[in-house]
């Protein structure tokens, strides 16, 4: 993890400001205004701690054994630099789990931050906030040895094959863009999975990281058929916060300072396979 660079000051800013007219009334006008402000001075649910939500159950590549205070997977070791840059200890994090609809609706919540693969929308904007992205991804399909769309390789051979999609994601958007609205739609992934693997549907749409362990890890006989070229430049994944939350600027600027000095693409590196080479679907 890298050291903490307490961009808690510029949350207290103001109040910092206010310290310093006060002191400035006083004989001694040389006092050391540098001193950092603790964890505590960051406006969390509870004072000194960072509430992260993830989702039940929490899958590979992101979190590994279902358990992300181990700090293994590629989210939990984010949500952990993220902490560290804050100023937060790994035991100053508090880990809960949420589901994604209730995550990114509107209302209150009872966590700081929330990570479970939320992709940034105009939609979701109205009802959460989000830091800067942590990853950039792209759309890929998989399929089964077995299938009969094992041998695809582009998109008019997979338009003669039954596609499977979670509704509601930006998986569905991509396949959409690209093989048209005729695709069977899941409630969620591990619907989609489920189908896939017992035969009712060809190929399935997902996330690639999310594809990369299918493929090797879940489903007997899984192949990555190939990725999706996206109008929208890939699909960002960040952190959600409550509406207006005090915290979204400190968040943003600490992942912001982790991606500039390599931090982010070393977690990236390690955990998501950057070394596997996946042929764009044409």
């Amino acid at each position: 993890m890298t050291s903490s660079r307490h961009f808690r000051r510029a949350l207290v800013a103001t109040a910092a400001a206010a310290v310093l007219a006060l002191t400035a009334c006083s004989a001694d006008t040389t006092a050391d205004t540098s001193s950092t402000v603790d964890e505590g001075s960051l406006p969390t649910l509870t004072a000194g701690k960072l509430t992260i939500a993830t989702g039940e159950p929490a899958y590979a590549p992101w979190m590994v054994d279902n358990d992300p205070t181990n700090g293994e997977g590629f989210e939990a070791a984010v949500a952990y630099a993220l902490a560290d840059e804050l100023g937060f200890t790994a035991d100053d994090v508090v880990w809960v789990r949420s589901s994604f609809d209730s995550a990114i609706a509107p209302g209150p919540k009872d966590w700081d931050l929330n990570l479970q693969q939320f992709s940034i929308t105009e939609d979701r904007k109205q009802a959460v906030d989000f830091s800067s992205p942590y990853y950039t991804t792209t759309q890929a399909i998989i399929a089964t040895e077995s299938s009969a769309a094992a041998d695809a390789t582009t998109l008019d051979d997979l338009k003669d094959v039954v596609v499977g999609v979670a509704s509601g994601s930006t998986s569905y958007t991509i396949a959409a863009e690209a093989l048209g609205d005729d695709l069977s739609v899941f409630n969620s992934n591990e619907d989609g999975v489920l189908a896939l693997t017992s035969g009712q549907i060809d190929a399935f749409v997902i996330d690639l990281p999310s594809a990369f362990y299918l493929a090797n890890v879940e489903i007997d006989g899984g192949v990555i058929l190939g990725q999706f070229e996206s109008s929208a430049g890939g699909d960002e994944f960040a952190f959600v916060l409550p509406k207006n939350s005090e915290l979204t600027s400190a968040v943003s600027e600490a992942l912001d300072a982790l991606a500039a000095d390599g931090t982010l693409q070393a977690i990236q590196d390690e955990w998501l396979s950057a070394a596997v080479d996946v042929p764009v679907l044409k």
